[in-house]
């Protein structure tokens, strides 16, 4: 039963919008971004990758970073001709969200206040991590997260338009290319 709930909560796997979407970076200060002009697609095994349960989200989010990247000036290439290689993996954790009301109303005995009200939800937080490794080095220079909360999709359309926005927000401060 888990599993069918992790396959449909990655099947309507992404995030609202930009503003949803927490986004952090980071990069190896070491690296010069403007020899790269060309790309390919790897896969790496990452343990309990969310998409590697649903191959429709991850194609969905391959589109999204092809877009993305082309857009900034980058080419997709075999294996063999790429300056980099793009590895792409997300993870859903469940979360618990707390609100306390306060005490409300006049009456407090000794054994407590009546009134006041907490509020305890869950919902599920997705985070999206896209990797930039050089290809003949074979390892990181760039790292793209973003993490929001998961919303249900069932348009297929809609899907791919939230995942567009929270890749473009995921590669924003990527370097453009030549």
């Amino acid at each position: 039963m888990q599993r069918i709930s992790l396959v449909l909560g990655i099947l309507v796997f992404f995030l609202s919008s930009c503003s949803s979407v927490s986004v952090k970076t980071d990069y190896d200060r070491e690296i010069d971004f403007q020899k790269y002009k060309t790309y390919a697609w790897t896969e790496r095994e990452v343990p309990d990758d969310a998409l590697a349960q649903n191959p429709l989200v991850k194609r969905r989010v391959q589109t999204a970073v092809n877009a993305t990247l082309r857009s900034k000036g980058y080419s997709l290439v075999e294996r063999e001709q790429a300056d980099f290689v793009v590895v792409i993996h997300a993870g859903i954790k469940e979360r618990m969200r707390v609100q306390d009301y306060g005490r409300y109303g006049w009456y407090d005995p000794w054994w407590g206040p009546y009134g006041g009200r907490v509020e305890v939800s869950y919902y599920e937080e997705g985070t999206l991590v896209v990797d930039i490794v050089d290809a003949q080095k074979e390892e990181l220079v760039w790292r793209g997260m973003g993490t929001g909360i998961v919303k249900k999709r069932v348009d297929p359309d809609k899907m791919q338009k939230d995942i567009d926005e929270d890749v473009r927000a995921i590669l924003a401060d990527f370097p453009r290319g030549q």
